[in-house]
This record gives structure tokens, C-alpha cells and sequence, in this order.
């Protein structure tokens, strides 16, 4: 069988390749064994990436006793918490397109055999997996794993305490003492935040997807475990070579429904949304929104984890891991069960030794939370191609709400309003200008969020954005609402005390105001200017594409 890096091994002219392969240290039994390209994001800025040296370490010894040959070499990655609030946040989202771009530059140019992906946080997965489906060869995922809990006084608590805390310090519910404990054992080491937030589910959902070995999404990044099954994930890759089990054999329509069943099953971020349309993209695979609710409304909520619930990563792990899950819903016909995984065989293969150890981590159909899946796609004249909310995150109060429009150009504007109690209860906060050209970049909106709840509020006060929410977000909160404000979307048609009425039961987001009114209101609306005339956000706002179909640049 001949392999891409025969192109840079074999025959007379390859004799200054092979030069520059031996000044790596390479033997020439080396050159008879495929070449695979170890993809770490490892930095020090990341809590979920500073140990991913011994990650790759671990990938590389597998390869090595597999009988391949490792190249490691870096990508980037943003944290999304440190770049929260600030114009780091506008650089998030737009990363994952550089990161798919680092993995079809690296694997082309040196001719990798197959890769191994190391993500952990949030953009960084589905960049590595948009980038292995445009190049579509042999690829495995194994993340970093997820954080510990921290304990604060014997409870449990993550990130988004800590920013919850900031709404209640803003409006004097708790001081800056308490604050200040919390902050500082909220997030005891390294890893993905422990709730079920966008990394978390991003790695979960990689195990749904059929590209990752059973545990990818939960074993603790501290667990010795994490570090065997980096060891299985090496050692896996030079198998795939050989079997030529390719990303665009593995993600497919029946894999991406069954990553969307998973999904709702367990309340993932809203984040996921946006990334599997890019996943399907990059795969050829169609992706329709509509389709969402289909799924959702099929799939009963078996997890409720930080931040809807009080159990997190680790509890998932405890009770039998992604693969438990996925067996009851195999069980109960809820997924493809033919998908193929990366494991070898099939979905059902893989988990078929799976079994669920704590029925209150991972419900039973018949005692589910709720009877209906974790996200919901919404439409309406405020949101005529969708936006996107975490349903199982919403107070019951909040599922219907009718209230008068706050309307706000900016996060800083809506916190400096919160921190002045300006925000009255019933209102629908709306947050515009943030989409993917807007934004630029859709910046999450966790701390107004966080503030509102930590307030008291978010049990009395919807938002809408045409940005995002973070993973750790609760709440009636919508995004991605499409078309985006600067592209003239409805959104950038709402005014001060405008009525707005949510229904996410029945799917619908309604600004009401007349047509005529709006018709005249979009023939006054002017184009607003890109925030950034250089650089590359400057670039990626003349490049990406809509939030209904995954903020893509293309």
C-alpha cells in the first residue's frame, strides 16, 4: 500500500528529504514505517492545556510500540474564561478557523500518514476535526480531559460559580471575602472546566462522532487513566493506517445525528451547534437547523451536569462515562448503532460493555429530567434562519415569557446597566452586534449572563444575542440569532420597550411590531463599518459566514 509520505521517502530525488529526516535523528528502518503527525495544542496559557506534554508523550510512546514514527508540532489556543469580557473574546471563535488551517497546512506539507489530535478547550476540538475531514486522513482525538471540581466549604463549584459570584458581588449580595475564597478554589488544577460547558461537550460529543476512544470525554485530566488511553489512542493510530479508516469514513449523516441525539441527552452547550454545522461542512455532509428539533424532541435529558445541574465531569465519569450513555440510548433506539467508529466495527460495538452506574448521573428513559433534549432551535420573525438556546437550562417559569425590549450595542453597556440595577425583572435584554461579522468573531456573553443569575434575575429576565453564550451560561438566554444585526438581520430592527415574546416549547421568537413599522425601520437602518480595518480579524469578517450555518470562512 502506498502511504502520502512515500512522497517524501522514496526513490533517488528524495535523497535531501531524507537527509533532512535523518537530522531529526530518523534511522533508515524508521523511513519503512508510516509517519504521523501528533497534533498538541499544549501552551501555558490554557488550564485545560498546560499538561498536555504528558499527553502527547503518552500518544508517542504508543506509536512508537505500534511501529510508527511521531512528529509532534503545536497549534494554538485561546481560553475562552481569560478572554472573557475583553476583545480577547473577539479573537475565540475566529481561532478555530486558523486551527483547522494548522492541521491541513502541517499534515499537507509534510505528508503525514495520519494524525493524532490533542485538543482540550473549546475551539481547539472541532478545528482539529475540521481541519483531519479537509485533509481525510487516517485521524484519532484524544483530549486532555476534563478538571476537578473544586470544594468550597464541602460543596461542589467550577468557573461558573466564580462568575455568578461576580453578579452578586455587583449588587451587594455577597462580599468581597466570599468572592475572594471562591476564586480561589473554584478551579483547583489542570484540565477542561469541570462542568458541561462547550470543551467538555465539544470531547464528549468527539465519542458520539465515533472519532475518539470510549473515556475521551471524562476522565479527569489528572486520572492515570487519561494517560493510558493516550497510550491506546497511539497505538490505535498506526492501526487506522493500516485499515485506511479515514474522518470522512466515520463522519457522516448517521454520525452527526448521533453526536446531535448525545447532544440533547445530555444539555450541552449551545456552543456545539455551531461547531457540528462546521463539522458537517468540512465532512460534505448537510446540516439542517430545522432538523435540531427533530432530534431534540426524540431524545429525552438523561444529564443534568453543572451548569443546569449539580453533578459535573467527574460524576459523568464515575457513572460510566459518554459510553453509558450512549449504550441506553443504543438500547432504546435512539441512535445508529451501524456508525462506524474509530475503535474498529461499529457505535454499538464500541460501547456494547457499557453499563450505567449511577441512575441518578445517568437517568433511565422512564425517569428522565425532562422528556425532551437539551437544546432548541428557535424561529421567528426576530430570527428568521434561527438561534439557538439550552432549553434545559431555562427555568420552567421562563419557557414562555412575553416582556419589553432592553436593547443594548454592546456587553460593556449591559454590564455597566447590571451593575446599576438598571435591569428591571420581566424585561428581554437584547445584545446585538455581536454576530460573526459584527462582533466580529460571535464573543460569548458569559459574564452578563453570570451577573443576571448572580443577581437574582435570570429567573425573571430573558436575553437575546446574535453572539454567543458560554457553556457555563443558565438561563432563558438565546444566540445566534440569524441573520446577524450588521448584515441588517430583524435584530438590528428592535427598539427600546418593543414587546418580545418567547416561546421555546413551541420553538418561536416573535418581536411584535408590525410589518409595516419594520419595513419602515429597515429602510433607515445604516451599514455600519467593521470594527477592524486590519489584521485578521480584518480578513475573517470578509470571509465567515452566517451563525446558522456554523460561522464558517469560506
Amino acid at each position: 500500500m502506498r502511504l502520502p509520505s512515500d512522497e517524501i521517502k522514496r526513490g533517488l530525488t528524495r535523497a535531501p528529504h531524507r537527509s533532512l529526516l535523518r537530522a531529526l535523528g530518523l534511522s533508515e528502518s524508521d523511513m519503512e514505517l508510516p509517519f504521523i503527525g501528533v497534533v498538541n495544542s499544549f501552551n501555558e496559557v490554557v488550564p485545560g492545556h498546560v499538561h498536555l506534554r504528558s499527553v502527547a508523550d503518552a500518544v508517542k510512546d504508543g506509536i512508537r510500540a505500534a511501529g510508527g514514527v511521531p512528529f509532534e508540532f503545536g497549534g494554538i489556543g485561546v481560553c475562552d474564561g481569560i478572554a472573557m469580557n475583553h476583545e480577547g473574546m473577539r479573537f475565540s471563535l475566529a481561532s478555530r478557523e486558523i486551527i483547522a488551517d494548522e492541521v491541513e497546512v502541517m499534515a499537507k506539507a509534510h505528508a503525514f500518514d495520519g494524525l493524532v489530535l490533542i485538543p482540550n478547550c473549546d475551539k481547539i476540538i472541532p478545528g482539529m476535526i475540521m481541519g483531519a475531514l479537509r485533509v481525510d486522513i487516517p485521524a484519532i482525538v484524544v483530549s486532555g480531559g476534563p478538571m476537578l471540581a473544586g470544594d468550597l466549604d464541602g460543596e461542589k463549584v467550577d468557573l461558573h460559580d466564580v462568575f455568578e459570584a461576580v453578579g452578586a458581588g455587583l449588587t451587594g449580595r455577597i462580599d468581597a471575602k466570599h468572592l475572594r475564597r471562591l476564586e480561589s478554589c473554584a478551579c483547583p488544577g489542570c484540565g477542561s472546566c469541570a462542568g458541561l460547558f462547550t470543551a467538555n461537550s465539544m470531547n464528549c460529543l468527539t465519542e458520539a462522532l465515533g472519532l475518539a476512544l470510549p473515556g475521551n470525554g471524562t476522565i479527569p485530566a489528572v486520572h492515570a487513566g487519561r494517560l493510558r488511553l493516550a497510550r491506546e489512542t497511539g497505538k490505535r493510530a498506526v492501526a487506522i493506517i493500516a485499515e485506511q479508516l479515514k474522518p470522512r469514513d466515520i463522519v457522516d449523516g448517521r454520525a452527526l445525528r448521533n453526536a446531535l441525539t448525545v447532544d440533547s441527552s445530555m444539555g450541552c452547550s449551545t456552543n456545539t451547534v455551531l461547531h457540528l454545522a462546521a463539522v458537517a461542512q468540512e465532512a460534505g455532509v448537510d446540516f439542517d437547523l430545522r432538523g435540531i428539533n427533530e432530534i431534540t424532541g426524540n431524545t429525552p435529558h438523561l444529564c443534568s451536569l453543572s451548569p443546569a445541574g449539580t453533578y459535573h465531569m467527574e460524576d459523568l465519569h464515575r457513572a460510566g462515562g459518554v459510553a453509558a450513555l450512549m449504550k441506553e440510548l443504543l438500547d432504546a433506539d435512539k441512535l445508529d448503532g451501524s456508525a462506524a467508529g474509530i475503535a474498529g466495527g461499529t457505535i454499538a460495538d464500541a460501547v456494547a460493555g457499557a453499563a450505567v452506574l449511577d441512575a441518578d448521573v445517568i437517568r433511565p428513559l422512564d425517569n428522565a429530567y425532562h422528556q425532551t433534549g437539551g437544546l432548541a432551535i428557535l424561529f421567528g420573525n426576530l430570527a428568521p434562519r434561527g438561534a439557538v438556546v439550552k432549553e434545559s437550562a431555562v427555568d420552567e417559569t421562563m419557557l414562555v415569557h412575553r416582556g419589553r425590549a432592553l436593547v443594548f450595542d454592546s456587553e460593556e453597556e449591559l454590564v455597566a446597566a447590571i451593575e446599576a440595577e438598571k435591569i428591571a425583572p420581566g424585561s428581554v435584554v437584547v445584545i446585538r452586534y455581536q454576530g460573526p461579522k459584527g462582533g466580529p468573531g460571535m464573543p460569548e456573553m458569559l459574564t452578563p449572563t453570570a451577573a443576571i443569575a448572580g443577581a437574582g434575575l435570570d429567573r425573571q429576565v430573558a436575553l437575546i444575542t446574535d453572539g454567543r453564550f458560554s457553556g457555563a451560561t443558565r438561563g432563558a438566554s438565546i444566540g445566534h440569532v440569524a441573520p446577524e444585526a450588521f448584515s441588517g438581520g430583524p435584530i438590528a430592527l428592535v427598539r427600546e420597550g418593543d414587546e418580545i415574546k418567547i416561546d421555546i416549547p413551541a420553538r418561536s421568537l416573535e418581536l411584535l411590531v408590525d410589518e409595516d413599522e419594520l419595513a419602515r425601520r429597515a429602510g433607515q437602518l445604516e451599514p455600519r463599518q467593521p470594527r477592524y480595518a486590519t489584521g485578521y480579524l480584518s480578513r475573517y469578517v470578509r470571509l465567515v459566514n452566517g451563525a446558522e450555518s456554523g460561522a464558517v470562512v469560506g
